[in-house]
């Protein structure tokens, strides 16, 4: 009887572990909000681009920005967001996350950004813009 109390209790460890393995993978369970997302209070909404049904924001907090795709109903669809600096390079984040993709993020002081993203189906890029 102890032997199987322990293989029991082992197994029971080993599907704890796994599942908080598993639940921690995606970025939609860290925030509720696209400005939770980027890091809090101090970013606020710069620019945004409706794909249907998700919209790509653009966020700043003073030095640097931050995207996030956000979906308007949770699902398993394939999400992207990127960002992209001259000086910095690209930073991009996909998955087929439940709610969100990214954040990603760069400070480029006095430079052009370019950002966009994708969902279902819609991609969108902008241009050189938000300049210095």
């Amino acid at each position: 009887m102890r032997t199987f109390k322990q293989g029991a209790a082992l197994a029971l460890a080993t599907v704890a572990a796994l599942a908080g393995t598993f639940t921690t993978s995606s970025p939609a369970m860290a925030a509720s909000s696209p400005i939770r997302a980027c890091g809090g209070g101090s970013y606020h909404v710069i620019d945004k681009h409706d794909l249907g049904k998700a919209t790509i924001y653009l966020l700043y907090n003073g030095k640097t920005n931050c995207v996030v795709t956000w979906k308007d109903r949770p699902n398993s669809k394939f999400v992207l967001a990127w960002i992209w600096a001259r000086s910095k390079g690209m930073d991009r984040d996909s998955g087929g996350y439940s709610t969100y993709a990214g954040p990603v993020k760069v400070s480029a002081p006095g430079e052009c950004i370019k950002w966009g993203g994708y969902y279902d189906g819609t991609e969108w890029s902008s241009r050189l813009e938000h300049c210095g």
